[in-house]
């Protein structure tokens, strides 16, 4: 599929999905108004401005009347506030422009490399829906410094706060994701029609099983290594002074970590094993995606490898998220909503070492499968020759 046929549907999932943003940010006007709070629950109208806040344009009031560098209040009719909701405001458009750049980029990529024809239909589908998670996470991070400014407070703690805006908006971004993924879909099938796709490259089965296995060690030293808890608070706290970019701990958790997990302390073995069953889910999807992922790419390029690895780890992680909800018996007594608040988080990791480990797949693959193949050519001269 050529770059102009595969830019349509990108297109159209790219507005896609910065509407839906946008409309949901929107909505957190209806939660403000009487009677929201007696129809829904104080604990879901509050879950859901959770939700909302980070896509809205409404400001918050710290921002709306101007905030000190030492956290007084300014007053509203001077020009501290002023400045405030400049900065507010552009940090939200960068934010809306941004998701939509970055979904269309990796969408393009992803409909030229992973057409949704039979048999790459579910897989360019949840290619997708990963990519646009991870678009929004983007554009969330490139907008951060903006409205970290705008609170008043851009000298204080810079890192950490950082680290804290980067994690919000996630749920959001797992609805409207999939909804724009479809949109998507429907539009590249329909132009896949009428386009000529290039088959599926030969891959020999060692070769993709190997570079399968460098892909998923890469994630489980993010996963299982660096996670684990003695290891992830030596990087946390590791750093120490003063100054704005001392305490890069919080950061480096967010784009190193994949999980959190300790020794069984305080519970049986068979249940602190069977709470790991998330992690292990994570890996066997990977490696199954990694595995099959080259033969269903009409060319294997580290572009196309790197990016569906990013989408594969994404929603290994969705996946392994909803088994650990699942059997986290003491949070069944909770509603869904509250059941909901991890979902979605470990993306930005996700993002960094699912770029590492595609790639690595990439080079082990070309390798292993260059190899491959001189051996059957080898053997394939020293077969004799039949009547």
């Amino acid at each position: 599929m050529t770059h102009r046929r595969a830019a349509i549907p990108a297109l159209i999932g790219g507005v896609l999905l910065t509407a839906l943003l946008w409309w949901a940010g929107a909505s957190t006007e209806a939660l403000r108004l009487q009677g929201t709070t007696d129809a829904l629950g104080g604990r879901v109208v509050a879950d859901l401005q959770q939700w909302l806040t980070p896509w809205s344009y409404d400001p918050p009031d710290s921002v709306r009347f101007g905030v000190g560098a030492l956290g007084e209040i300014g007053d509203p009719d001077g020009g501290d506030a002023t400045r405030y909701l400049s900065l507010y405001e552009t940090g939200m458009q960068i934010r809306f422009a941004a998701v939509f750049v970055f979904f269309v980029l990796g969408a393009m990529l992803l409909v030229r490399r992973l057409p949704p024809v039979e048999g790459r239909l579910p897989a360019a589908l949840l290619a997708l829906w990963g990519w646009g998670v991870v678009a929004g996470t983007l554009a969330v991070t490139v907008s951060a410094p903006w409205l970290i400014a705008s609170r008043g407070r851009g000298s204080y703690r810079f890192l950490p706060q950082l680290a804290g805006v980067i994690s919000t908006g996630r749920q959001m971004l797992v609805v409207t994701a999939l909804l724009a993924s479809l949109a998507t879909v429907i539009a590249a099938r329909v132009i896949a029609r009428s386009a000529d796709l290039q088959p599926r490259e030969a891959v020999p089965a060692r070769a993709a099983r190997l570079a399968a296995t460098v892909g998923t060690a890469l994630i489980a030293l993010s996963l299982v290594v660096l996670s684990y808890q003695s290891v992830a608070a030596e990087l946390q706290t590791s750093f120490s002074g003063r100054g704005l970019l001392s305490e890069p701990g919080d950061l480096l958790r967010q784009w190193l970590l994949l999980g959190a997990w300790s020794a069984p302390t305080g519970v049986s073995f068979g249940d602190w094993l069977l709470y790991r069953a998330s992690d292990v889910l994570l890996l066997a999807l990977v490696w199954t995606a990694l595995r099959r992922l080259p033969a269903m790419l009409t060319r294997v390029t580290v572009p196309a490898m790197a990016v569906g690895t990013v989408c594969v780890t994404v929603l290994g992680l969705l996946a392994s998220q909803l088994l650990r909800a699942a059997l986290d018996g003491s949070t069944l007594k909770w509603d869904l909503m509250y059941l909901s608040t991890g979902i979605g988080s470990g993306v930005p990791a996700a993002l960094v070492w699912g770029l590492a480990a595609g790639a690595a797949a990439t080079v082990t693959l070309r390798a292993a499968g260059g190899g491959a193949a001189a051996a059957d050519a080898a053997a394939a001269e020293q077969e004799p020759a039949r009547p």
